[in-house]
């Protein structure tokens, strides 16, 4: 077709413009929404709002077309149904998906039953796992603060902080349910 809207032609001719892309692209862009899961309504908004983005660009002169008004229409189409589709799929409401929220919301970590496993690593290390995971100090800082000779020797000492609280976990074959009061 290679036809763009132009203005200075007459509101006739940009009228069967219009109407000639809406008869050529507007079927695939139909079939393409609904082998999507639209409905017919779904496709109509997409292609109007397919054609309005042509429409922008060709009046502005940013279009520079490479295929055919009908092949750019259905890519615009494709990608504001999948725009539309992640949008709207990613506000679902949590009880659609068939999870039972208020049950576990009310579970949590007991503080305390938490608290007595870091303490069989140690006092040191549980000053080392706190000053990292609470107070956010970078590793540099923990080797300062601890007397450690660099980074490395902190970060290797964490690693053992943590290997020796697993370590006490799988010995007592413990799982998360043993941490819920």
């Amino acid at each position: 077709m290679a036809n763009e809207i132009v203005f200075d032609e007459p509101v006739m001719q940009r009228e069967k413009l219009i109407t000639a892309l809406y008869k050529s692209a507007f079927p695939a862009v139909a079939k393409y929404v609904s082998k999507m899961g639209g409905s017919f309504d779904d496709a109509k908004d997409v292609f109007q709002d397919a054609l309005v983005a042509y429409y922008e660009k060709t009046t502005t002169g940013e279009l520079s077309l490479n295929t055919t008004e009908t092949a750019y229409l259905l890519g615009i189409a494709k990608h504001l149904w999948f725009k539309k589709f992640r949008d709207d799929s990613n506000n679902l409401p949590l009880d659609s998906y068939g999870f039972d929220i208020s049950d576990e919301a009310e579970e949590q970590p007991s503080t305390n039953k938490l608290m007595r496993y870091l303490e069989t690593a140690g006092k040191k290390c549980m000053e080392l796992l706190s000053a990292f995971y609470y107070h956010k100090l970078s590793m540099n800082e923990l080797a300062g603060l601890f007397g450690y000779g660099s980074e490395r020797s902190a970060t290797v000492q964490k690693y053992k902080c943590i290997e020796k609280v697993r370590e006490t976990v799988k010995e007592q074959s413990l799982a998360y349910e043993d941490f819920i009061e």
